[in-house]
């Protein structure tokens, strides 16, 4: 199996391509860099992998012509790329190009994204909504499957509760609760009790947009950073205080599990960070239209973040933790049930790899062998519930067992 990692030079590519190299289904694994990135970064990327497997393309991703003679050449492909504009532009080319390929952005293509569209180019006389399903029609067709956002959230916060779901006879609600935290030791190190495990621009934007979820029975917007909540996280050997609050995540369920009559995905930092978070919201540092400053027009959320970035960086030794707690609530067998789904991973030290990078990418990495293995066949743009399902969700947890990355299932009587 020959597969193409686009954005392969970035934390998240990079942790892909470094799990398929080592995936003895994979025979050559070829590596896209982020445009503007320069080929010794993939030369970096290549060395740290190790291995004969990987090979290098120099190839701007917005070359349709170079990008789709590439696709060609491939079986199968993993995108990790940081916007919407770079994202949507190559899963439009591989359904032209019918290359099958697995995204890790935290959107579902069929139903775009409104609020702070990161430059997606969207065809003259189409709505996103339009543009979406015309991309999901034309995949379908072509007998194309894109698998969406099967990361960590939107991923295996879509895999567990999708289980959970069909193991009731009647699901009421589905809540993910899902973050990256610094560990422990590390968290006052920095401003927000907060560490930098992927694009920082991306979590203050998610801090700022209006959210579509379900209350009631109904979709309705919710503001993000909205009701939070303070929970003990006491499974799998640990006991800490922990708070979430509403953040965008698992926009396919809206249309996919539009039985539920509550869904959300929370965000989990350590206790006082949204507090600060939304202090900077409410002066306006989080706003992303440019104001007058000294005869300058400075964007104050970029601002922002070119002067904390430096402060958020992990210094050295520093570790990352990602901890999930999903719940889903309903009827089953008469009885009122709910179903749990604890996560808390750590950094692998000794392969340099984060804890983000861990259950963000090796979930994609897994998903995209199993799309080239042929075990997932539905076509179109398809969620990750709905990917991954059946047999293919108990193979999808062995294969997250092998590389050490453990889920809890609790089932009680409510």
């Amino acid at each position: 199996m020959k597969v193409l990692v686009f954005g392969g030079s970035g934390k998240m590519g990079s942790a892909v391509a470094w799990d398929l190299a080592k995936n003895s289904k994979v025979g050559e694994v070829g590596i896209i860099g982020i445009t503007g990135r320069r080929e010794n970064t993939l030369e970096k990327t290549k060395k740290w992998i190790g291995s004969d497997k990987v090979v290098l393309h120099i190839v701007d991703v917005n070359n349709r012509k170079e990008t789709m003679k590439l696709m060609e050449k491939y079986d199968v492909g993993a995108i990790a790329l940081p916007d919407r504009r770079s994202s949507y532009k190559v899963v439009n080319m591989a359904v032209e190009a019918g290359l099958n390929i697995v995204d890790i952005l935290e959107e579902y293509h069929r139903r775009p994204d409104k609020y702070e569209v990161e430059g997606l180019e969207i065809p003259d006389g189409m709505t996103l909504d339009e543009y979406g399903e015309s991309l999901h029609q034309r995949a379908i067709k072509n007998g194309v499957t894109i698998v969406d956002g099967a990361g960590f959230a939107p991923g295996l916060t879509n895999i567990t509760l999708g289980e959970g779901i069909k193991k009731m006879s009647q699901a009421e609600s589905a809540i993910a609760r899902c973050g990256g935290i610094p560990a422990k030791e590390y968290a006052n190190n920095h401003p927000l009790k907060y560490m930098i495990t992927w694009a920082f621009e991306h979590v203050l934007r998610e801090y700022m947009i209006k959210v579509d979820v379900i209350k009631n029975g109904k979709i309705v917007e919710a503001n993000a950073m909205d009701d939070l909540e303070k929970f003990r996280f006491n499974q799998l050997g640990k006991d800490e205080e922990l708070t979430c609050a509403i953040t965008p995540g698992m926009p396919s369920f809206l249309y996919t599990r539009p039985q539920l009559k509550e869904c959300a995905e929370k965000t989990i930092r350590w206790p006082g960070h949204w507090e600060g978070a939304k202090v900077l919201k409410e002066c306006g540092m989080l706003d992303s239209t440019p104001v007058e400053f000294k005869s300058m027009k400075i964007t104050p959320r970029e601002f922002l973040s070119f002067i904390m970035t430096p402060k958020l960086k992990p210094l050295e030794g520093e570790t990352d933790v990602c901890v999930m707690w999903n719940t889903v609530t309903g009827i089953k067998d008469s009885q009122k049930m709910r179903i749990d789904y604890y996560m808390w991973e750590e950094a692998d030290t000794e392969n340099g790899i984060s804890a983000m990078a861990r259950v963000t990418a090796f979930p994609e990495a897994i998903t995209t062998v199993m799309l080239g293995k042929g075990e997932i066949t539905k076509k179109g743009i398809v969620a990750p519930e709905d990917a991954i399902e059946g047999k293919v969700y108990q193979n999808f947890l062995e294969e997250l067992k092998r590389r050490k990355i453990n889920i809890l299932e609790v089932s009680q009587k409510i």
